[in-house]
């Protein structure tokens, strides 16, 4: 059965599905042997063969899930010759091509999953799965519970305002003028935590990913990753289904 080229580009664990589409229009996607640059393009997997850059791709590869406690310092991309390291720096034992499962800006920590499974990234990443991504921040000032609400109701951003989130304020440090909240939101936009705080006057001094759906880092140290157990990879699956 013909499928969208960066559909089967992004199950092949190649790319996340949009990041597929811009190495389509980039010109450096072939089907058998001949440059394909239309998004529309369908093909059957079983009858032509794929490359990317030149190099054949496999439709069918072994799914690998990785679980990463990320450091500070470390960009979610697996390619950056601007940056002084990157995330797959840290799992480079792995014999498979990782993509990191939505991203984390290179000063923010904690969990994020890699994997070759493009399929599994999109619904983990798109808002329309729902897939909640909970977050712990120490911030600058005394956050009162008027904010909070209005964290948890919809923050005006630039780009439109915020989906409702669930928001538990943890505790106010007085003598040091500074708050730990919890946020949990289904979205992914760029730098969304940071933007939602700075908006209602709490910049951040941390921030952690704690949890994505029930998954937590555990005991991982950070710079310590671990595989996925089939069944917590069902259970993100079943969450986003």
């Amino acid at each position: 059965m013909e499928q969208r080229l960066q559909k089967l580009l992004a199950a092949a664990g190649v790319a996340s599905r949009r990041e597929a589409e811009e190495l389509i229009t980039a010109g450096r996607v072939a089907v058998d042997g001949q440059v394909v640059t239309e998004l529309w393009t369908k093909v059957e997997p079983e009858n032509v063969t794929i490359s990317v850059d030149g190099k054949p791709v496999s439709l069918h590869p072994e799914k690998v899930y990785v679980l990463l406690n990320k450091p500070k310092g470390y960009t979610s991309t697996t390619q950056d010759p601007h940056a002084k390291r990157v995330i797959v720096d840290l799992v480079k034992d792995i014999d498979a091509p990782l993509y990191p499962v939505g991203r984390l800006d290179v000063d923010t920590e904690g969990l994020l999953i890699l994997t070759n499974d493009g399929d599994f990234t999109y619904k983990m990443t798109h808002p329309s799965h729902q897939v909640p991504k909970t977050y712990r921040a120490d911030v600058r000032g005394l956050v009162a519970e008027q904010t909070a609400h209005h964290l948890a109701t919809g923050v005006v951003l630039d780009d439109g305002i915020t989906a409702p989130a669930r928001v538990r304020l943890i505790g106010v440090n007085t003598l040091r003028e500074t708050s730990v909240i919890e946020l949990t939101i289904h979205e992914g936009r760029k730098r969304q935590i940071r933007r939602m705080l700075d908006t209602v006057g709490h910049p951040v001094i941390r921030l952690t990913r704690i949890k994505l759906g029930n998954l937590t880092v555990g005991n991982l140290r950070p710079g310590e990753w671990r595989f996925l157990k089939p069944e917590e990879v069902e259970e993100l699956l079943a969450m986003a289904s």
